[in-house]
């Protein structure tokens, strides 16, 4: 996959991108940076589904293994956001804080702290006291926590574009509103890409980032993920001075929360309903009942802070929280990267780094066989935290 003949002479090869979020965007970026010929084909807008109304959660915290080494990558390039593409797309790093709130769920919390420090991370445990010493704000019902530092949250608003913005800079092309009804094979190698609102598109590779519609997608190229699309129901506030540190989240994942750079606290749990026909969701009355209240019991601090609006995006999730990256046997040239489980928007940039190593080289520096497509002829595992 590494090498394209033409005219006797290796070149670069001319990839196609199907979907503009984060993982296609920042796949996109890195592949023009080198020099590639590279087109996103995106049915909607950029960063208009997952990738955009996401929680924002930039985190290793709490990641299965074979995830850490995609995190950590991220996270550097996290790190270097406003030198590589133009804007720091509001990201900050105070840490995450994973709150147990049973003597068994702290377990959860003690087995993860040795994974963290096999690979590196700063992550401290922190019981009941030490917990109150540190945050005050927090309710008193707690029974520890683990604090894993340098991680943080963007603002998922930004980022797609960004990306789009800045491989668009090196020479990409972007295609909106641009729906792809077929993808054929071509006789003497690569792919016609065909739509609506855009002229067939030949590619030599393409890569597979529809989110929660990939999976369809790929089907004749041997996407065998089953996965379950659902929609997570996010809220935010009324801004109020900011006192809430790191981005916070039970053990249980029934609510994640953070403080923006403006003090609205942005915060989710629970899942919204999906439309009809599987393009849009809207926010669940329960869920909205539920989740704030949830909220307000971990901070009573917020309990007359008003809500200001909820609202929920489709994602696609595996049977074992992991993503699915790669090719499956028998049809090189056609990549996969969809299945995130929820995780896409932190892992995106180094997923794309990824990718673009893949493709341009046949190989990755960071080992994918977890992520393989065709893992499901096999027993799943459960996710992480």
């Amino acid at each position: 996959m590494n090498s394209f003949a033409m005219h006797g002479h290796a070149r670069l090869p001319r990839v196609c991108i199907i979907g503009a979020g984060i993982v296609g965007t920042a796949t996109a970026f890195f592949l023009a940076r080198s020099g590639c010929d590279v087109t996103i084909v995106e049915r909607g807008t950029v960063g208009g589904q997952a990738s955009g109304v996401n929680f924002g959660g930039v985190r290793c915290h709490g990641r299965d293994p074979s995830e850490l080494p995609l995190a950590m990558r991220s996270r550097t390039i996290w790190n270097r956001l406003a030198e590589l593409i133009g804007h720091d797309c509001d990201f900050e790093a105070p840490g995450h804080l994973k709150i147990a709130r049973s003597s068994a769920e702290m377990d959860t919390l003690t087995r993860w702290f040795d994974i963290g420090r096999a690979h590196d991370l700063d992550v401290e445990l922190l019981d009941r006291t030490q917990l109150m010493r540190r945050f005050p704000w927090l309710a008193s019902d707690i029974v520890g926590a683990s604090l894993c530092k340098g991680d943080g949250f963007a603002n998922p608003r930004l980022v797609a574009p960004t990306f789009a913005r800045a491989a668009r800079a090196l020479g990409a092309s972007v295609l909106e509103g641009s729906a792809v009804t077929a993808i054929d094979r071509l006789q003497g190698g690569g792919f016609r890409v065909s739509g609506a609102n855009f002229n067939a598109l030949e590619a030599d590779v393409v890569v597979n980032a529809a989110g929660a519609w990939a999976a369809s997608l790929g089907l004749p190229f041997g996407a065998a993920a089953p996965t379950v699309t659902r929609a997570p129901q996010m809220f935010v506030t009324e801004p109020t001075a900011r006192f809430i540190g790191p981005v916070l989240g039970l053990v249980s994942g029934d609510i994640y929360l953070r403080q923006s750079v403006r003090g609205n606290v942005i915060f989710g749990g629970g899942q919204g309903h999906i439309d009809p026909g599987g393009i849009r969701s809207h926010p669940d009355e329960t869920t909205f009942a539920r989740t704030p209240a949830l909220m307000r019991n971990l901070i009573p601090a917020l309990t007359h802070t008003a809500l200001l609006r909820s609202w929920t995006g489709l994602e696609a999730n595996t049977p074992d929280g992991l993503p699915v990256i790669g090719t499956s046997a028998g049809h090189d040239g056609f990549i996969h990267a969809y299945g995130f489980s929820g995780h896409g928007f932190a892992t995106g940039p180094g997923v794309g780094e990824t990718l673009s190593e893949l493709i341009l080289r046949g190989q990755t520096r960071i080992d994918l066989t977890s992520f393989h497509p065709d893992r499901f002829n096999t027993i799943a595992r459960p996710a992480a935290l």
